[in-house]
């Protein structure tokens, strides 16, 4: 392939549809739209799709390295509102959520995230590692306590009955992408016999920030306690922005010798975070495909509760 080529394949490659497994449910998100399904207690599927804020879809969200931060704030924000809208839908609710509640979900689950898989290990790194071990010693030790983390939490988690469900969710949102992807009916039958782990999933994802993490923060040595944890905060979202940039290649290359090699590890703990689905778990994620791409058509859909869960204007908090 000419140089000219691959630059513009990497810089504006095919838009690649992605979702995330939800309670009882399956969230789709397109170039243009969102689409959330829910299993409703009565056995019927709740399909709602709305547009997405322009700060999603916007320039800064094709540009390198901006993009990635921009779709870690989407992780949490457009995730965390689906979680709770797919609670509600799950168990039938269908009352109003109150004003402030999302945005207070998703701080309490980024410093969560922060506390468990960054604050911890460096804590654990700097009083259970002797100091006068070498800068690179004590990364690589704070790397592997991170990681640790992120493994334990996975099976703890995962022995949970309802957190198996999502996970299960999960593998039929990859076998649905991969169906898509490969052009194949979005038919259960058709989509069963699809992979549960795709090259983009945001567990790979996270994997990688952890692992890109080590090297980054050992180019500041070995800074105070008051200084090092603000640091790993500061450049955390340019960590992500580079992970993103690595796992975009994935969809791009999927079978580039490369790009499947430094994807691999990902691709291995994906079992720890999907399931085998049900039939009916792989109709629900199929429905917020179809949902998607109709909405990414123009194919008018009658409107369902709960609008305002993906909102049109951005809130910020955050494959």
């Amino acid at each position: 392939m000419p140089r000219s080529s691959l630059f513009r394949s990497m810089v504006k490659p095919k838009f690649s549809y992605g979702g995330q497994a939800l309670i009882e449910g399956v969230m789709m998100r397109g170039q243009h739209h969102v689409a959330i399904a829910v299993r409703r207690p009565d056995g019927d599927i709740t399909v709602n799709a709305q547009p997405l804020s322009s700060i999603y879809t916007g320039r800064w969200r094709q540009r390198p390295l901006s993009r990635g931060i921009i779709m870690l704030a989407e992780t949490f924000t457009l995730g965390i509102r689906a979680l709770l809208y797919s609670a509600k839908m799950a168990i039938g609710e269908e009352e109003d959520m109150p004003k402030g509640a999302a945005a207070g979900a998703v701080a309490v689950a980024l410093i969560f995230a922060v506390g468990l898989f960054f604050v911890l290990p460096y804590l654990l790194g700097r009083f259970l590692v002797p100091q006068s071990a070498s800068t690179m010693v004590i990364h690589l030790i704070e790397g592997g306590f991170r990681l640790g983390v992120f493994v334990a939490y996975l099976l703890l988690v995962g022995q949970w009955s309802e957190v198996a469900r999502v996970f299960a969710y999960h593998g039929a949102e990859h076998k649905v992408v991969n169906a898509q992807e490969a052009g194949a009916a979005l038919e259960p039958d058709s989509v069963r016999p699809f992979s549960t782990a795709h090259k983009r999933c945001g567990t790979s994802f996270v994997l990688l920030v952890l692992v890109i993490a080590i090297p980054i923060f050992a180019l500041f040595g070995k800074p105070p306690i008051w200084a090092a944890l603000p640091m790993r905060l500061v450049v955390l979202p340019l960590i992500a922005a580079a992970s993103y940039e690595i796992i975009r290649l994935g969809g791009i290359y999927p079978h580039h010798p490369l790009v499947r090699m430094v994807l691999a590890p990902g691709m291995v703990i994906q079992a720890m975070t999907t399931r085998q689905p049900d039939d009916g778990q792989i109709e629900v994620a199929v429905a917020a495909m179809k949902g998607v791409l109709n909405a990414e058509a123009g194919v008018p859909e009658t409107p369902l509760p709960e609008p305002d869960v993906i909102p049109e204007e951005t809130p910020q908090p955050g494959g």
